[in-house]
C-alpha cells in the first residue's frame, strides 16, 4: 500500500496542473436554447423565399428582409455584451455571366459578426450558416422556398452560438457569419474567403453548418445523435515539394482540414459523449458542395458539419404532394432539439479553439533507423506545455498522447517512427489544446 501511495503521489506531481475538462464548456452546452433556435428557424422560413436573386426591398419577404433581420439579431446580441460584436455586411457584385444560376447581376451579401480576441485579435475561428434557399429550379427566385432545414437550421445555430458565446471572453477571435449565394454557386463563401485573404486574417478554420435539423433519413434511419463531419484530406494549394514529401513520409489524410475534423470529433466525444460524430473522409457529399469549399480552395482549413441522415424529398423541392409524398423544406420536418445539439457541438469547439494557444507552425520529426521517435517544434506564445500525439497509420483518430512541459523537443523512446503517425498540439493554461500540427519538416 505504501508503494502504491508513493506512485500515485509521483504521478500527481508530474501531471499537468490543469483539469482535464473545463466546466465552462458544460455551461455552454446547457445554455443553448431550443426555444430560441425554433423561433429563429420559424422567422427565417416565414420570409417566404430567401433565394439569392429574390426581393431585397420588402420588409417581410425575400433575402433582403432576411439579411436585415439577421444583422439586427447580431446587433441585439452585441448590445447585451457592451458592443462585443463588430457587425457588418460584406458583399460582392456577381455578374450574370459568372454562373448558369446567376440570371441577373446581383449583390451577394454576407452578414458578419466578429467577437474579437483579447490576445490574438487577428486569429479567427469561424462558424457559418447559409442565408439563402431554393426550390426545384435553382433559378426560380419568386416561388415560396421556406428552406427550414436547408439552411435556416444552420443560420439559426450560428445566431444562437453568438448569443451564448458572447457572454465569455476569448483569447482568439470568433466570427459568426450568414453566407449568401450558396445555392447559386458558393459565391458568399468565395467572397468572404477573398476578403479574409485581403485583410490578412489568420484563420484556424471554418465550421460550415449546412442542414443540422433533420433526424429522419430517406432510407428510414432515424437518429438524433449521429452527425457527419466532412473534411478534405490535404489542401489543394499544397506545393509540388509538399506533395513529393507526403509520398515518402505519409500525411495523405493529415491536412489542416482533417486535423480540424479530428478536433471536433475529440471535443464532442469528451463533452457530449451521447453524440456520435462521424468523420467522413470526403470534401463533401458525392457530387455536391458546401460553403467550406471556397475557404479550402484558397488554403484555409474548413469542414462541413451536418445531419447524418438526409431526406431528399425535403431538399431543393417545390412544395407539393406527389404520389402521396409531401415534398418541401418546411418547418414540420425540423427537429429543433437535434439542431440544439449540433449548435452546442459548434459552440464548444469554437470556445475551446478560441481559448487555446495557436498551434505550432513548424514540427520536425526524426528517428530514422532508431528505436525512438524524435520531435522538435517552435514554442508558441501562451502555451504552458505541449501534447505529442501518435496513432496507428490506419487509425482515423489520435489515439495515444503524452503531455510534456514547456519544451521544444522530445524523444519518445521505444516508439518506432515507422509504425505510427505523429503530431504536436499546444496546450494553454486552462487545458485547452490547439489543433494538432502534423510534421512538416524532417531532421536526421
Amino acid at each position: 500500500m505504501k508503494q502504491l501511495y508513493i506512485l500515485t503521489s509521483v504521478l500527481f506531481c508530474i501531471a499537468p496542473v490543469f483539469s482535464q475538462t473545463d466546466s465552462r464548456l458544460h455551461d455552454i452546452i446547457n445554455n443553448v436554447s431550443v426555444e430560441r433556435i425554433k423561433s429563429d428557424v420559424t422567422t427565417l422560413a416565414n420570409f417566404g423565399t430567401r433565394h439569392t436573386l429574390s426581393d431585397t426591398i420588402s420588409q417581410t419577404r425575400g433575402i433582403g428582409a432576411a439579411r436585415r433581420w439577421i444583422k439586427s439579431e447580431f446587433e441585439k446580441t452585441s448590445s447585451q455584451c457592451n458592443g462585443c460584436l463588430e457587425v457588418f455586411y460584406q458583399k460582392n457584385l456577381v455578374k450574370e455571366e459568372e454562373g448558369s444560376r446567376i440570371v441577373k447581376d446581383v449583390w451577394v451579401v454576407n452578414v458578419v459578426a466578429i467577437q474579437r480576441g483579447t490576445k490574438f485579435p487577428n486569429r479567427f475561428i469561424i462558424m457559418s450558416g447559409d442565408i439563402d434557399s431554393r426550390v426545384s429550379d435553382p433559378n426560380n427566385f419568386t416561388s415560396d422556398s421556406p428552406g427550414a432545414n436547408d439552411n435556416a437550421s444552420g443560420m439559426a445555430g450560428t445566431l444562437e452560438a453568438a448569443r451564448v458565446l458572447s457572454k465569455y471572453s476569448f483569447e482568439s477571435s470568433i466570427v459568426y457569419v450568414g453566407l449568401s449565394g450558396e445555392e447559386q454557386g458558393l459565391f458568399g463563401g468565395r467572397g468572404l474567403a477573398a476578403y479574409a485573404k485581403e485583410m490578412g486574417w489568420d484563420i484556424v478554420g471554418i465550421l460550415n453548418n449546412d442542414m443540422i435539423g433533420n433526424i429522419t433519413g430517406v432510407d428510414g434511419v432515424v437518429s438524433n445523435r449521429d452527425f457527419r463531419i466532412f473534411s478534405e484530406p490535404v489542401p489543394p494549394t499544397e506545393t509540388e515539394d509538399e506533395r513529393r514529401a507526403r509520398r515518402f513520409y505519409g500525411g495523405e489524410v493529415d491536412g489542416i482540414s482533417r486535423q480540424l475534423a479530428r478536433y471536433v470529433h475529440k471535443t464532442t466525444k469528451q463533452y457530449m459523449p451521447e453524440m456520435n460524430p462521424m468523420m467522413i473522409y470526403r470534401l463533401d457529399r458525392f457530387g455536391r458542395g458546401g460553403h467550406h469549399r471556397p475557404f479550402n480552395d484558397v488554403g484555409f482549413a474548413g469542414i462541413r458539419i451536418m445531419e447524418a441522415h438526409e431526406n431528399y424529398t425535403q431538399q431543393h423541392q417545390d412544395i407539393r404532394v406527389e404520389d402521396g409524398i409531401a415534398y418541401g423544406d418546411v418547418l414540420e420536418h425540423v427537429n429543433f432539439e437535434y439542431a440544439k445539439k449540433l449548435t452546442a457541438v459548434n459552440a464548444i469547439n469554437l470556445a475551446s479553439i478560441a481559448w487555446a494557444p495557436p498551434a505550432p507552425s513548424t514540427v520536425e520529426i526524426g528517428g530514422i533507423v532508431e528505436p525512438s521517435a524524435k520531435l522538435k517544434w517552435n514554442k508558441v506564445e501562451g502555451a504552458v506545455g505541449y501534447k505529442i500525439y501518435w496513432r496507428d497509420t490506419t487509425s482515423p483518430t489520435w489515439d495515444n498522447s503524452r503531455y510534456v512541459e514547456d519544451v521544444s523537443e522530445y524523444t519518445l523512446n521505444g516508439i518506432v517512427i515507422d509504425n505510427f503517425f505523429f503530431g504536436v498540439a499546444s496546450v494553454g493554461k486552462d487545458g485547452h489544446e490547439s489543433l494538432v500540427t502534423f510534421p512538416n519538416k524532417i531532421f536526421r
